[in-house]
């Protein structure tokens, strides 16, 4: 006998004929559930989770964790005032990363066009490999892009927004590679002799990662030398390139680094530049840190000689807080290599015959098949501040960067700090009063890495941040 509950919904007829409940329900009620899941948020995500007055995280052992959230999937579904707790759960015992004292990794802050774009953009659920599917998102990517690989310094290019910085790496590499030997798209690794890339020990981990997923194994990179700011020294690149032929290999790929993971530091790309020309080496510049600094004035010269790259890499999602996620792989080639290197035609999406034009249809650029809409967060952001407001953002976490800086040096005893890091992290998480990450660091002990990109970010939370430090750490 049917249940009472679902005589209440809208039901659909099945090719079997058998009635069965609506996934979509009353609309009276699914809109109820989502204004009260909104509201939910809106509370606990936005008003809380961005107030310097709570708590960064609830810390739980993973143990009581789980007997918290009730985790267990069961055969029987929950009533909707369940279903709201659970969704208050979740938020209060995630770590909240648009909190002014979350300094614990590249992204942070929240920005609320951004968020009202990730909203829309989830709402609309869609995926821009077609303009038949994605006729608005398709048109503003292309438009995104343009204004990225305008501000690197080129008028023309290609590029595709890419699921996290690490794959706009991998692109980077195999687009090279094809570049130079075709056959390898369908001969695969029998088409290639022993190929060497090289960037510098500072570089992000997703060179040698993509290095080894792409068949061509980490022992292909070559590292080269740091000076003691973190920026690669050109000259044991033409060293490293040197040995490398020596050794039989084949120079294809130098990845520089605006913006090192640990340091923050910004190869000097001109010099590099200069080093690629003479090799015929491809140049891929990883600025998913660093690129957004190109958007001031100010700073911009820090990756002077980047519009000489032959692709690069942005992530707007971390010093732009755009929202995760938001990762462009931006290219100076308008030869359809993204294309060439990736695409296969699929019958099913890319018809030649439709009626509208088909360049319009960019999904076979990309490895993915269904991909995120990416750039509305951005897109939006953007239209909200301008040009003129993303500036300022980088321009005050410089300030407030320096402002930390000269803090540090009135205070003494910080730099026994890296002998007690872990103890510290342990102690703030706990209380939930900030986050900050730490690592070790060639010769030195661990050290908090500080990263400043929150928009909202003041110079009394920087003086919050030593003033816990201190005292979290008065009896060690």
């Amino acid at each position: 006998m049917e249940n009472d509950s679902y005589s209440a919904h809208r039901t659909y007829l099945m090719a079997d004929s058998k009635l069965l409940p609506s996934p979509g329900g009353d609309p009276v009620a699914v809109e109820t559930l989502l204004q009260d899941v909104f509201g939910i948020v809106v509370d606990e995500a936005i008003r809380k989770g961005t107030s310097a007055s709570e708590k960064v995280c609830e810390w739980k052992e993973p143990e009581e964790l789980k007997q918290l959230l009730d985790l267990e999937l069961q055969s029987q579904g929950e009533s909707q005032e369940q279903i709201l707790e659970r969704c208050r759960a979740v938020i209060r015992y995630s770590v909240k990363t648009g909190h002014p004292r979350f300094f614990n990794q590249l992204f942070s802050g929240l920005d609320p066009h951004s968020l009202a774009g990730r909203i829309i953009t989830e709402s609309l659920n869609t995926s821009p490999y077609t303009y038949e599917i994605a006729p608005v998102f398709v048109l503003m990517e292309e438009e995104v892009l343009k204004k990225l690989r305008a501000l690197v310094g080129w008028s023309s290019g290609d590029g595709v927004f890419c699921p996290g910085g690490s794959i706009s790496n991998m692109y980077a590499i195999n687009l090279a590679r094809y570049q130079r030997y075709p056959d390898c798209k369908q001969r695969g690794l029998r088409a290639l002799p022993p190929l060497a890339l090289f960037t510098s020990k500072e570089c992000h981990y997703s060179i040698n990662k993509g290095a080894a997923f792409l068949g061509l194994g980490t022992d292909s990179v070559r590292v080269v030398k740091a000076d003691e700011r973190g920026k690669m020294i050109p000259e044991d690149l033409e060293r490293q390139i040197s040995l490398a032929e020596a050794e039989g290999a084949v120079p294809f790929l130098v990845s520089a680094t605006s913006g090192t993971t640990v340091l923050g530091a910004f190869d000097p790309l001109d010099a590099i530049a200069d080093v690629c020309q003479r090799h015929g080496l491809w140049l891929h510049v990883d600025a998913a840190w660093g690129g957004s600094v190109l958007l001031s004035q100010t700073h911009r010269h820090l990756l002077d000689g980047i519009q000489r790259a032959d692709s690069v890499a942005w992530n707007p999602h971390k010093l732009l807080a755009a929202g995760l996620q938001c990762s462009a792989l931006l290219l100076q080639d308008t030869s359809n290599l993204l294309k060439r290197c990736h695409g296969f035609q699929a019958s099913y999406l890319f018809q030649q015959d439709k009626f509208y034009d088909v360049a319009l249809d960019t999904g076979d650029k990309v490895v993915q098949c269904g991909r995120r809409v990416d750039c509305l967060k951005l897109w939006l952001m953007w239209k909200a501040q301008g040009g003129q407001g993303l500036e300022q953002r980088i321009d005050q976490a410089f300030a407030l960067a320096r402002y930390l800086v000269e803090e540090i040096k009135k205070r003494e005893g910080f730099e026994l700090v890296m002998e007690v890091a872990p103890v510290l992290k342990e102690r703030m998480v706990k209380e939930g009063s900030m986050m900050i990450g730490y690592q070790p660091h060639g010769t030195h002990g661990n050290f908090f890495r500080m990263v400043v990109a929150n928009p909202t970010l003041t110079c009394a939370d920087i003086d919050f941040l030593l003033n816990e430090l201190e005292r979290l750490g008065q009896d060690l």
